[in-house]
């Protein structure tokens, strides 16, 4: 009787430890996928605003263009790059946003150079919109790599570690746009 009693105590015991630990495992998994999610969620708000970005400076190149022969060149890449940000990852996000960097800093440079062009309305509006879309970007990408941050974290440390290599989690990679154009733009006419 005692022997019994004893049976089905342990036993019960060692069912709620297996659904603990079961219930633990889900929460990790779901933490996972929610954090996996998040950073979708934002890249497709930085694919958004890098796309608004690029419209934005192909208008400026439209209003540039009647004051300068710009290159060819420069339109059929504005034009690619706005093409490849639907579909890219982190890493190609990475070398959109350079491109586009250089490309607008090339656009200042020019409305320095033509006082005229610095003083309409349409350039100066559509600068400041591709600036404040630059601030937009920035906060997508801090939170973008905080995200992935706290994945990673949970992929390099124990126990969600096990959790992540069990069910083939990959890392998260991170965004790292230049803050800046390293080399002054060149323009040539």
């Amino acid at each position: 009787m005692l022997g019994d009693i004893l049976f089905w105590i342990i036993l019960i015991v060692i069912i709620l430890i297996v659904i603990g630990l079961i219930l633990w495992a889900v929460g990790i998994y779901n933490r996972f996928y929610s954090l996996k999610n998040s950073s979708e969620a934002t890249l497709g708000q930085i694919r958004v605003a890098m796309k608004k970005r690029l419209d934005m400076i192909d208008q400026l190149l439209g209003a540039v263009k009647s004051y300068a022969k710009f290159e060819q060149e420069t339109f059929t890449k504005v034009t690619a790059m706005r093409a490849s940000v639907a579909t890219a990852g982190p890493g190609d996000l990475n070398k959109v946003e350079a491109e586009s960097r250089s490309i607008f800093g090339r656009l200042l440079a020019v409305a320095e150079n033509y006082p005229e062009l610095k003083t309409s309305q349409t350039v100066t509006s559509l600068m400041d919109s591709v600036k404040s879309l630059e601030d937009e970007i920035s906060r997508h990408r801090y939170t973008f790599n905080n995200i992935s941050q706290e994945f990673n974290t949970m992929m390099d440390t124990i126990p969600s570690k096990f959790i992540g290599h069990m069910t083939g989690m990959p890392k998260l990679e991170y965004l790292q746009f230049e803050e800046e154009i390293k080399t002054p733009p060149k323009i040539e006419f």
